[in-house]
């Protein structure tokens, strides 16, 4: 009977979990106690008790006092999960089928298929600010994407208000676009080293029935690529939840959140930074205490339906 040491297993762990008890578990679990403080003033680590009308002001159902008037309001509620949302649901899909279409076309290439590779995975290596800001300049007024669609001179992104959007639908569609192609590398990647992973027995013998291209796709790569696609959804689910550096990078940080009047670009994550940003912490806590739950509740779900869906 072979004797265990576990003790060189913690050993070799105990770096790992202190770091992340120190970075991860500790400002998660501070950040709980911070969203139920009441005027929580983080220089001074003072509140005035504990309170549930955090929660209530960032979901609008506990009234904010305003010259004397109670308006049930919440930036949260109006633009920014909805805004997080429509990224999500849009970006998520749109990029998971681009490249895993792409991926499957690299992989079919012999010809400079190093070369294309490396392109392709460029973006992933760029910072995300400098690549919005090169996306600025083509959405811009006289940028590229008027000219080469021949759309005069429509306002994605009006240049000559300072990086500030024209109305809410030009600013998405420039900033869903923007998401897209930024996080396509990185699942570019997944599903090639899936793809090349997958047994050449089952396209020859595809070959050999004389199987529809569409069939093999849907009926054989799909399938084995199940766990890569599985692995991409929820990291892409997570990443689209968390999206705040591609707004900045577009719009500019003191022009992404007012433009029209209103907050009307605003996500979650920026709506935490700017609650910080203005003092008021502890409804940046509360905000980032709901999206880790509403994050976390998608995660289930996906776990859930992958039980049916994925074949390992």
């Amino acid at each position: 009977m072979v004797k265990k040491n576990n003790w060189k297993a913690w050993l070799y762990l105990a770096p790992v979990i202190i770091l992340m008890a120190v970075f991860t578990f500790y400002p998660l679990v501070n950040t709980v106690g911070i969203s139920f403080l009441k005027n929580y003033n983080y220089l001074t680590g003072s509140s005035e008790g504990a309170t549930l009308d955090n929660y209530g002001y960032v979901l609008g159902i506990v009234p904010k006092v305003y010259m004397g008037r109670a308006i049930y309001y919440s930036d949260v509620v109006k633009y920014a999960l909805p805004n997080t949302l429509f990224i999500t649901f849009v970006t998520v899909p749109v990029s998971i089928l681009l490249s895993l279409l792409i991926a499957v076309g690299l992989n079919a290439i012999k010809p400079l298929k190093k070369f294309f590779q490396t392109i392709f995975f460029m973006p992933y290596v760029t910072n995300a600010i400098a690549v919005g800001m090169v996306f600025g300049v083509i959405f811009a007024d006289k940028g590229l994407w008027n000219t080469i669609f021949q759309l005069g001179q429509q306002h994605w992104i009006d240049s000559s208000n300072a990086g500030v959007a024209s109305d809410w639908g030009h600013a998405m569609f420039a900033l869903c676009t923007y998401i897209v192609w930024h996080s396509l590398p990185f699942k570019i990647l997944i599903f090639l080293s899936g793809l090349q992973n997958i047994d050449k027995q089952y396209y020859d013998a595809a070959k050999i029935d004389s199987t529809p291209g569409w069939k093999v796709f849907t009926k054989i790569t799909v399938p084995l690529l199940s766990p890569q696609i599985l692995y991409v959804m929820i990291t892409s689910f997570i990443g689209a939840f968390k999206e705040y550096s591609s707004v900045i990078g577009l719009f500019g940080a003191s022009n992404a959140s007012w433009y029209s009047g209103g907050h009307e670009l605003y996500t979650v994550v920026y709506y935490i930074y700017d609650t910080i940003s203005n003092g008021t912490v502890q409804l940046g806590a509360a905000a980032a205490v709901m999206l880790f739950l509403i994050i976390m509740l998608f995660t289930a779900i996906q776990f859930w339906v992958s039980k049916k869906r994925v074949h390992y």
